[in-house]
């Protein structure tokens, strides 16, 4: 990798693509961010609160987007972020997968609020056969109710975020328009199996210029793939309640960190997994990818191999997401109501907690 010596500070910009290890790398970053500041690599946290959620914030801010939190919640996020940065010498790293498929003017105004910086974008890449059920089952825990029919028809008009934030070329031609090629760079995952369990790790030490011994804390974060039923039963409960419980943080907290992330996983049903009748667009689609990557000249770690799709056994039975059996189902709503039980018996009683501070503050006067 070249850099300006001109300039005393670099920022690797990674924007995403989601479902591609993102949450694991923020997470093992923040959780090494003074070991990795020794060694001039920075990842800008907020001391004592809300560090998972800071760069999240300075997105939503960039972008001009208020969701996932209280109205106003990202308000100033952004130029808060950039005050960290400049205050930074050495290598800094920003990363936040809503950030791919951002307008060209955002995109612009992130260039420029950083201009004093040598700036590289740095995306990461996996093959759509895993990606699309991965990013189906994100946006049912985020509180979408579509079917998985319905997602992908969206995905292949090109009408659905995620899509937006998929596509490769689009992204890096607008993420990329004003840096040479070797500032661009590409983080392909690794195929299942195929390598060393934390490969995908040490290919984004590798673009940023980490030794893996500067951050020996492994993350404690995952983003587990439920099973058809598991999935099911969520998109059911988020058609039974409305749109505004759904978008309240108790909701999010319940269903999407509890029970999407804990209490269902590991499923006892079978994977998402798409029809075979789409592997022929997802083909093209990898084509067209790998076709823009050859041709542009950008840094490529790991293999543009790696996003060639595997395809099924064509006698393998395909499970639909959208057609699960009714038992399926029971059995995981009944896996979801124990746990809400045991959660709804640990958790104190809010009347008994109201007193208990009502009766504090008197003793206090």
């Amino acid at each position: 990798m070249r850099h300006n010596h001109r300039m005393s500070r670099v920022v690797h910009l990674h924007i995403g693509a989601p479902k591609t290890g993102t949450t694991y790398l923020q997470d093992r970053l923040t959780r090494n961010a003074e070991s990795l500041a020794a060694h001039g690599i920075h990842f800008p946290t907020r001391r004592f609160a809300d560090n998972d959620l800071f760069h999240f914030r300075a997105a939503l801010d960039l972008l001009g987007q208020d969701w996932g939190g209280a109205p106003g919640h990202a308000k100033g996020a952004w130029p808060s972020m950039v005050r960290r940065v400049q205050r930074c010498s050495g290598t800094v790293i920003l990363s936040h997968e809503i950030l791919a498929p951002a307008a060209p003017d955002r995109i612009v105004k992130a260039m420029n609020d950083l201009a004093r910086s040598e700036i590289h974008v740095v995306y990461s890449a996996r093959d759509l056969a895993r990606q699309l059920p991965a990013a189906w089952q994100e946006s049912v825990k985020q509180g979408r109710a579509w079917s998985f029919k319905r997602f992908l028809g969206a995905v292949q008009r090109q009408q659905a975020w995620f899509q937006r934030a998929f596509d490769l070329p689009t992204v890096l031609n607008q993420w990329g328009a004003n840096l040479p090629p070797e500032q661009v760079h590409v983080v392909t995952v690794p195929k299942a199996g195929d390598v060393r369990p934390d490969e995908l790790w040490h290919r984004f030490c590798t673009v940023f210029g980490i030794d893996p011994a500067w951050a020996p804390l492994d993350s404690e974060r995952t983003n587990r793939s439920l099973g058809v039923a598991e999935t099911q039963l969520i998109r059911l409960l988020n058609r039974r309640m409305d749109r505004r419980t759904r978008r309240e943080a108790p909701y999010d907290e319940l269903i999407r960190e509890m029970l999407a992330h804990d209490e269902l996983v590991p499923s006892r049903s079978a994977p998402v997994v798409v029809p075979p009748s789409m592997y022929d667009w997802i083909e093209e689609q990898t084509e067209l990818w790998i076709d823009w990557i050859t041709g542009s000249g950008v840094h490529v770690v790991g293999s543009v191999e790696d996003l060639r799709v595997t395809r099924p056994d064509p006698d393998a039975e395909w499970t639909d997401p959208d057609q699960v059996r009714k038992r399926q189902v029971l059995r995981a709503a009944m896996d979801a109501l124990e746990a809400m039980t045991r959660e709804a018996a640990q958790r104190p009683d809010p009347d008994r907690m109201l007193r208990r501070r009502v009766m504090q503050r008197l003793r206090d006067r």
